[in-house]
């Protein structure tokens, strides 16, 4: 038994002194056992702190920090509660110098780079996504570079020509993603992949079986990452892509669907539009910082105090960032109403693309089968149109 237990620790011994290094995970400053190491090297690069920060809509975040030695190679620990976007950035206040790292619990990620290479062409290795990252990089680096070139040749060969060699290089991008995601539909890097599967400009050259993609990415991250926002997102902004699409066939064959909408309510709750099946629906595109919005708040409520008991309500979607400044104007108003929702991202919300408009406020109107019956009517047109329909 001694003699297997010498030889034993001489297995341990090779294996913990030959190769790389094995980092163990420690502790943070409150005792809290850490659950992931970002380590590397950076060559061309000493001396030089690295910020490792969580990406949110409030801002970004400091959650680990490491300064290189001399040949540039620096460690940093912490702790993440489940799958999160972060970026490691290297120096003070630098837009240049970024990786992108979509971390999860356990995580152990090596980086080898360089200074000019840091933010390009990074390899990574340690966890199942970074070789789809690092292969997914040097394709963005290649299309970059090869866009400059084509860039150059603008005057010298048509527009069609351009565009034509344009799409051949963004579709060798586009298929490793599509490829990658279908094969590995839980991978955490697949949230920045998902991007090449969603429609850009409308769905006329938009290939349906995108959606099919980002249904089993979105199902599996629902499975694998269920107490992650990013899944929540995820989730909702498939739900948004898949009702927009089949709207567009809808309208296709002559009919006007309503896109579903998919938000959380002031208490962090979801609401849907098609939860309000069976009343007519007025979608109150607002913000509080809209005076042109604030202005029609009596209107609004006077109307609903009116019709509410008819079967009509009003669903308010505020393209609000400050969720406490949404919360403020609603309770000012005197919104009494419970449908009020709001992704927080003003206008980088995809409803504006679903529902086609540029300005607020904004209305439509939503008939008891979830059917556009109107748009865009306000005051006393808004106000018509109700007699009209309570009139019946």
């Amino acid at each position: 038994m001694i003699k297997y237990i010498a030889i034993l620790s001489l297995i341990l011994f090779f294996f913990t002194s030959c190769g790389e290094d094995i980092e163990e995970l420690g502790v943070d400053e409150n005792g809290v056992a850490n659950n992931f190491i970002v380590s590397g090297t950076v060559e061309g690069v000493e001396n030089t702190t690295f910020y490792l920060e969580s990406i949110s809509k409030q801002g970004n975040i400091v959650i680990a920090e490491a300064k290189s030695d001399a040949s540039g190679k620096f460690t940093m620990q912490g702790n993440i509660s489940n799958l999160g976007m972060f970026q490691l950035r290297m120096g003070e206040e630098s837009d240049e110098k970024i990786i992108p790292l979509t971390l999860v619990p356990n995580d152990k990620v090596k980086i080898t780079s360089n200074f000019t290479n840091y933010a390009t062409t990074p390899k990574l290795k340690g966890t199942n996504w970074a070789p789809v990252m690092t292969e997914y990089m040097t394709l963005i680096s290649d299309f970059n570079t090869n866009k400059k070139e084509l860039i150059s040749l603008k005057g010298t060969v048509s527009n069609k020509d351009l565009t034509e060699r344009f799409l051949v290089m963004k579709g060798v991008i586009d298929n490793f993603a599509l490829a990658s995601m279908e094969k590995k539909p839980s991978n955490a890097f697949n949230i920045i992949l998902s991007s090449h599967a969603t429609p850009t400009m409308g769905f006329e050259n938009w290939d349906s079986n995108n959606l099919k993609v980002l249904k089993g990415v979105s199902d599996a991250y629902a499975s694998t990452y269920k107490d992650s926002p990013i899944a929540s997102t995820l989730t909702n902004q498939v739900a948004q892509i898949e009702a927009a699409y089949n709207q567009q066939k809808s309208n296709n064959s002559g009919k006007r669907i309503a896109p579903e909408i998919v938000l959380k309510k002031p208490d962090g709750s979801d609401i849907r539009l098609s939860q309000l099946r069976g009343k007519y629906v007025m979608i109150d595109f607002w913000a509080s910082w809209c005076g042109p919005c604030r202005k029609e708040s009596p209107n609004m409520v006077r109307l609903y105090n009116e019709y509410k008991g008819k079967g009509f309500t009003i669903f308010s979607v505020s393209l609000d960032k400050n969720a406490e400044a949404w919360k403020a104007a609603i309770a000012k108003d005197g919104l009494i109403w419970p449908n009020h929702g709001s992704d927080l991202k003003m206008w980088s919300t995809p409803l504006i693309s679903l529902y086609n408009f540029n300005s607020i406020p904004h209305t439509v109107l939503v008939d008891k089968e979830g059917m556009i019956i109107a748009s865009g009517l306000r005051g006393i047109k808004l106000e018509q149109k109700l007699k009209e329909l309570f009139a019946k």
